[in-house]
């Protein structure tokens, strides 16, 4: 049985291709259906099997944020069975995905509070995010990149700053005002299809100081969450592990729902760490969509990973017997 680390998505990986990809039989869609029920919101099947995808309806956070959960954890424990998975991490919300992943919480606690998460992120954080890349079309790293992206922050006078990174992007948030100023002063910039830097639909300054607000209200509303010791290692969002064996439950705790709030993540060292610590044969991408695909392929080149030191090595290795990365979105 292959070695395989699972890396779960965060909230831009629910589009319109992710449409009926709930199966209305599963446990984990009953499940959120009841707690849906509970908290008087629409239906999750009502939303994933709509007739056509409505960015204002679908993006919000209380709808798209449990849709991506329930349909990553049924993609993830899928993929349990098959492989020996040896860690767990995810992208922003797929701290969360993984926390369930991992046994550290159940399903059902696990829904609640993404669930609710995402009610107090529409309640209090005002600003937004904006995503902006830090390597060439190759994937090399592109200094004058990071240097436009260094300059526009400290002309922000404050209103903006850096949210995720992920791999070969940073993800930057601001308040409204810091966020117009890094669409203005980023140099535009084309990379594969799309012109940069792009706002994120819905998003919020997630994982900076401008979400500190939503850090206490979810210290105080989940004071009573028990955490339990994971049964698998959880990496989180500045590349720390918490093992079966050595798991501090208080400080895993306050992370969650503290320093991973309101302080920047950074799911390139998640994946670092993954790598190096735990030598996988395969990195699997639970679904819905291949958001972290070419995100995961970009850490591979900067560690050169198996011989993987550009992008078309990344997708030469990905065309072979072995492809390094599996994405469940794509079916493959």
């Amino acid at each position: 049985m292959s070695r395989a680390v699972i890396l779960c998505p965060g909230r831009g990986s629910y589009t319109e291709a992710s449409l009926g990809s709930l199966d209305p039989d599963h446990e984990f869609v009953r499940i959120a259906e009841q707690c849906r029920g509970d908290l008087g919101l629409e239906p999750l099947l009502s939303l994933d099997r709509a007739d056509r995808f409505e960015p204002a309806r679908h993006l919000r956070p209380a709808h798209v944020s449990p849709l991506i959960l329930v349909k990553a954890m049924i993609d993830a424990a899928a993929a349990s069975e098959e492989h020996e998975v040896v860690a767990v991490g995810g992208n922003s919300l797929g701290w969360y995905i993984a926390l369930c992943l991992a046994g550290a919480v159940t399903f059902e606690e696990g829904f609640r509070v993404v669930q609710r998460m995402s009610l107090l992120q529409e309640e209090y954080a005002d600003g937004g995010q904006v995503l902006y890349p830090r390597v060439d079309e190759d994937w090399r790293p592109d200094p004058e990149l990071d240097a436009s992206i260094e300059a526009t922050l400290a002309s922000s006078g404050g209103e903006a700053m850096r949210s995720i990174e992920l791999g070969g992007f940073a993800v930057l948030a601001g308040s409204q005002a810091g966020v117009k100023h890094l669409l203005t002063e980023l140099p535009k910039v084309r990379f594969g299809p799309a012109t940069y830097p792009i706002r994120l639909a819905q998003h919020g300054p997630y994982h900076t100081h401008l979400a500190a607000p939503v850090a206490e209200a979810a210290a105080q509303e989940f004071r009573d969450l028990e955490m339990g010791t994971p049964r698998v290692a959880l990496i989180d969002g500045r590349g720390r592990r918490h093992s079966p064996w050595s798991t501090d439950l208080g400080a895993l705790k306050e992370y969650t729902f503290g320093h991973q709030v309101s302080a920047p993540f950074d799911f390139t060292a998640t994946v670092r760490v993954a790598l190096r610590e735990f030598a996988p044969d395969t990195i699997i991408l639970p679904g819905p969509g291949n958001t972290l695909g070419g995100i995961v392929g970009q850490v591979l080149v900067a560690e050169g990973w198996s011989g993987i030191h550009s992008k078309g090595d990344f997708l030469a290795a990905q065309a072979g017997d072995a492809p390094p990365v599996r994405s469940m979105g794509l079916g493959r």
